[in-house]
């Protein structure tokens, strides 16, 4: 389903109080299913790069964009600096299970940092082969093609399979906190400004507020959370930050918690998980398209943004028999 520009603002107006989603299994069966999802994404890729992907000449000529453009952040040997390392377990980590069109086009749009958006796709794509050879992988016959869709068929490394149990003994030794946040809290403090944040790319283009712009608040009689980052980040690192706090925030939502009124968050259905994993997938959605640099992709995705709040709002939160005293009907919510 898609939201106008409008529905969406009043989506918005409504999360000041509560997203929450529907499917309660437990922490665990919701990683199990990104898991299962993202194992699906990359399923039809049957290529990596210990297959030969670039050639040498290749990535020498990456190798020069690389020292002209690159060294101040990351390092004269991609060690990391500034920026994260470009090459070790850190890099295949981080970047091993995902195709290589997904780091070419962060180079494109996001690099380098002091002038984003100034390098080609080819000279991108060169980058990534010099990366390739510094992390050891063989050159081969055929130059790596600066093309999204063969892009899209190799990866660094095959998924490494997780050992046996390592996740029950991960959890064994990792402290537990009761949450401090009742749902309507947690709403307001992470899920409502970032979602604003994103939504304001409907008429806003991120990439007119670059980095050190100095710092002038909307409204100088009134504390405002929108202008929190003016002047030490770009607009478009703020819209990243946000996706990525939606996406890993949302997992909070499958803790126990109360709701505003009292009453226990309903994460014993099964509904709860279902919205959860919608607000999740939005997250990460939103910021592959903030990756872009494109405000008509950050604002088409918002529409994926502002349906998953709408279904948990219609089921949990938007209830009718408002009184005076509550013209909301705040006492209602969190009840199917």
């Amino acid at each position: 389903m898609s939201s106008s520009p409008k529905q969406r603002r009043l989506v918005l107006q409504r999360a000041s109080s509560g997203v929450a989603s529907r499917y309660l299994v437990t922490g665990m069966t919701l990683v199990a299913t990104l898991v299962s999802s993202s194992a699906t994404l990359h399923g039809g890729q049957t290529r990596t790069a210990t297959d030969g992907v670039y050639t040498d000449a290749q990535a020498k000529r990456g190798q020069d964009i690389f020292t002209a453009r690159c060294v101040a952040c990351h390092g004269r040997s991609l060690e990391g600096l500034e920026g994260p390392p470009l090459t070790g377990d850190p890099f295949i980590k981080a970047w091993g299970n995902q195709p290589l069109s997904e780091l070419v086009t962060k180079i494109q749009s996001t690099m380098p940092d002091d002038n984003p958006g100034s390098l080609t796709k080819a000279q991108s794509t060169d980058l990534v082969s010099y990366m390739l050879q510094t992390a050891k992988f063989p050159s081969g016959r055929n130059e790596l093609a600066a093309d999204d869709v063969l892009l899209r068929q190799v990866r660094l490394a095959p998924a490494a399979a997780a050992p046996a149990g390592a996740a029950a003994l991960a959890a064994s030794h990792t402290p537990s906190y009761p949450p401090a946040a009742n749902l309507g809290q947690l709403m307001r403090g992470i899920f409502f400004p970032s979602s604003n944040l994103i939504f304001n790319v409907q008429g806003r283009d991120p990439g007119e507020q670059k980095k050190g712009t100095p710092y002038e608040p909307s409204n100088t009689t009134a504390f405002n959370w929108a202008d929190w980052g003016a002047g030490i980040y770009s607009g478009w690192d703020l819209v990243d930050y946000a996706a990525v706090s939606i996406a890993d925030a949302a997992p909070l939502l499958l803790i126990p918690r109360r709701c505003e009124n009292g009453r226990p968050a309903p994460v014993e259905r099964a509904d709860w998980v279902q919205y959860t994993t919608e607000l999740v997938d939005a997250g990460k959605a939103a910021y592959k398209a903030s990756q872009s640099r494109s405000q008509d992709a950050v604002s088409e995705v918002s529409n994926q943004l502002a349906d998953a709040c709408l279904h948990c709002h219609e089921v949990y939160r938007d209830k009718p028999g408002g009184t005076v005293a509550d013209p909301s009907n705040k006492a209602a919510r969190c009840i199917p």
